[in-house]
């Protein structure tokens, strides 16, 4: 059987920023953190990454830094969403430009096409490019949901290689993997489920608490890996706090309050999004302190 390119555990990396700009500094130093600590792969630039909020240049730039400081050690997967296809095939190309080693592309949000109109979206991005795409079904910010007929058509495409699933819907993957004839990555776009999802036939997770808590979010994705549900769980069991706190208040004002408090970089987020209550500042900050 052919290997899976993308599989275990991938964070959903923020975008530090200071004083209203990106900040470099702190970027690389996140990398670096992440490949220590034994992160399997970065994804800059996805929701966590406040991609619906920089600009196309500050896109193009996190995403090439992020490369370029991993520097082949760990893969990387580059979101390269827009509800405009035209924008997002030119994220792609740029993250296949640089080197990132596939792209996450999401489904028209807004504009609410039809099933036809989203194989087509995908297609022209996949047509014109030639790197990886994982397919990012997350209805609850798109609006529109991929179907499993939709995402299996999606699949026939030759470098579609796989989905973050974000639907909250467990009986998704079990609907896919039975039309889907081709090995595929199904990743979990849910900390709080990813287990469940993995022991229904999922590869690992794009996460957001990974951002915080890298060496326990890989622990569990391997132990998903072997097959071990069990020491899963009891990883899972210690997370569960930490994934409630980090949602509470929109995203992702509670992992970047989470970072600043370990020290890896500001809280700093954009408008629309606020930093986190007073009252959520403490219970971030017992989490973590459980966890020393």
């Amino acid at each position: 059987m052919q290997e899976l390119q993308f599989i275990g555990s991938y964070v959903a990396l923020v975008t530090p920023f200071k004083n209203g700009v990106v900040d470099e500094a702190a970027l690389c130093r996140l990398v670096e953190w992440h490949v220590k600590n034994g992160t399997d792969g970065l994804v800059p630039m996805g929701t966590t990454g406040e991609s619906s909020t920089v600009t196309a240049e500050e896109h193009k730039y996190v995403v090439e830094m992020v490369v370029k400081t991993v520097a082949r050690r760990i893969p990387v997967i580059a979101g390269a969403g827009s509800n405009n296809p035209v924008e997002a095939l030119s994220f792609a190309q740029h993250a296949e430009s640089v080197g990132a080693d596939g792209v996450l592309c999401v489904a028209g949000y807004y504009n609410r096409p039809s099933q036809e109109g989203l194989y087509q979206h995908f297609k022209m991005i996949h047509d014109n490019t030639n790197i990886p795409i994982i397919i990012y079904n997350i209805p609850p910010r798109a609006v529109v949901d991929i179907t499993p007929d939709t995402m299996a058509r999606l699949a026939g495409l030759p470098r579609v290689v796989g989905v973050k699933d974000a639907t909250g819907d467990l009986t998704r993957i079990s609907q896919e993997r039975r039309l889907i004839k081709k090995p595929f990555c199904y990743l979990s776009g849910d900390d709080m489920t990813a287990v469940a999802y993995n022991a229904l036939g999922g590869n690992g997770c794009i996460s957001v608490t990974a951002n915080v808590f890298p060496q326990l979010s890989t622990a569990l994705q391997k132990a998903c890996l072997s097959h071990d549900y069990q020491r899963a769980l009891a990883y899972h069991d210690q997370l569960i706090p930490v994934h409630q706190a980090l949602f509470e208040e929109p995203s992702p004002s509670g992992v970047k309050f989470a970072m600043s408090y370990l020290g890896l970089c500001d809280d700093e987020v954009r408008l629309p999004i606020l930093g986190v209550s007073t009252h959520l500042q403490s219970v971030i900050r017992q989490c973590i302190d459980d966890k020393k």
